[in-house]
């Protein structure tokens, strides 16, 4: 009760109530999906996730490298504002850069605002951000942990990572902005990650998500943000874009990646850093597996995390028992998070496949519903799989009750991970 007290619930009623006046609705030139899955599509558009919407062009950003340069490109040629969410930006050379790049553009007029994570950047001090302000540019603390805003402000966190250029132009994915996520230049310990830059009347919609997570946290109004909207035909992707955390009344992201898992004829990939589902999703990818359905999971062999990887034992050998390929990454860190449907239906962004990001964290996603960008999507999840081995990890049996312990005591703390 203690705990309970202290954290709360997932769901803000007075935060859902104020984001209902700046939810993500179709822009007034934009052109409705014609050939969406309309079952998924419905059960995330009835969760609180926005209608698909055609008319985009879609880029996937498959390295860190390509995430960098596509940010710092639209960073440096951005005419009216700058929009960025992140829920960890690094006190090391990337991150540096970046503010540096923010306050430059805010001396040149450019409308800078910048959020982030108060848990997420918790090593990180205001002084960090000092250029910015100075050159006339916004930074906002996403729900401060101290002092407490809500009793729920130490658990909900905002896990989006968002960048939006004129309202035009977003990058949604995985990628934090630190070293270990993006760079110029190669370096020997970044993770593997994924994304996708976005243009189009979905950029818009993924603007409407930063709007309405900026006006909380900085107690402005949305009237307070002016820039035009900027949309147009960029291309032909169809997309769907998805905020799913406390402050929307379902769980639009978790419907939608069920009901595609359910959906399934004939193959599932699903790509994920942590591994903690919940008993119906879980189930849902044994029956799958069982009824003759390929189901693929690649995890990392060795997470940044070992209480997550104690906790996923569990379910991954149940998994295994089933049927479902599970492929280790070996070379590293993998932070990517994508899952893939009969080759014809797609989702990513910034949500694990874990108990916090599909029910508690502030995520957004994008799903695809045009067959070249999924098949484009499901070409890069193949790539991944030369770098996985299916072989158990390595179990010492001296230790074993040791090892069993560990891993009830994380499945027990896994809501919290």
């Amino acid at each position: 009760m203690p705990l309970y007290l202290l954290f709360g619930g997932r769901k803000l009623r007075r935060l859902v109530a104020e984001k209902n006046r700046v939810s993500p609705q179709l822009p007034d030139d934009a052109i409705p999906a014609a050939c969406a899955d309309y079952s998924i599509a419905r059960a995330i558009t009835t969760g609180g996730g926005s209608p698909p919407v055609g008319g985009n062009a879609l880029s996937l950003l498959k390295t860190g490298k390509e995430a960098y340069l596509a940010l710092e490109k639209g960073i440096l040629e951005a005419q009216h504002c700058i929009h960025i969410t992140t829920f960890i930006i690094g006190n090391d050379e990337i991150g540096r850069r970046i503010v540096q790049l923010l306050a430059q553009r805010a001396k040149d007029g450019i409308q800078v605002r910048l959020l982030i994570d108060a848990v997420g950047c918790m090593f990180i001090f205001d002084s960090f951000f000092k250029s910015i302000r100075e050159a006339g540019g916004e930074v906002q603390w996403f729900m401060p942990v101290l002092p407490f805003t809500s009793r729920s402000s130490a658990n909900l966190r905002n896990h989006r990572k968002i960048a939006v250029f004129d309202q035009h132009t977003a990058i949604v994915g995985g990628h934090n902005i630190a070293k270990e996520y993006m760079g110029p230049e190669p370096y020997d310990k970044r993770w593997s990650d994924f994304g996708a830059q976005i243009e189009g009347p979905a950029a818009a919609m993924i603007n409407d998500i930063f709007v309405a997570d900026w006006c909380y946290a900085s107690h402005q109004q949305p009237e307070d943000i002016p820039p035009p909207r900027v949309t147009g035909i960029e291309g032909d992707a169809e997309l769907q874009v998805i905020a799913s955390g406390p402050d929307v009344r379902g769980d639009p992201f978790y419907d939608g990646l069920l009901t595609m898992v359910q959906s399934a004829d004939e193959s599932i990939v699903i790509v994920t850093p942590y591994y903690i589902p919940d008993e119906v999703l879980q189930r849902s990818l044994i029956v799958k597996a069982r009824a003759g359905r390929d189901v693929t999971l690649i995890i990392p062999a060795k997470s940044n995390h070992p209480i997550t990887d104690f906790a996923r034992k569990h379910h991954v050998r149940e998994l295994r028992a089933a049927g479902v390929k599970v492929q280790l990454f070996t070379p590293g860190m993998l932070h990517s998070k994508a899952t893939i449907v009969d080759d014809r239906i797609a989702i990513f962004g910034s949500a694990n496949c874990d108990l916090r990001s599909l029910f508690v964290n502030f995520e957004i996603g994008v799903v695809v519903h045009t067959q070249p960008d999924v098949h484009a999507i499901s070409e890069w999840a193949q790539s991944l799989l030369p770098s996985c081995t299916t072989a158990e990890p390595p179990q010492n049996q001296r230790f074993r009750r040791l090892s069993t312990l560990t891993e009830d005591i994380s499945r027990m703390l896994a809501p919290l991970l």
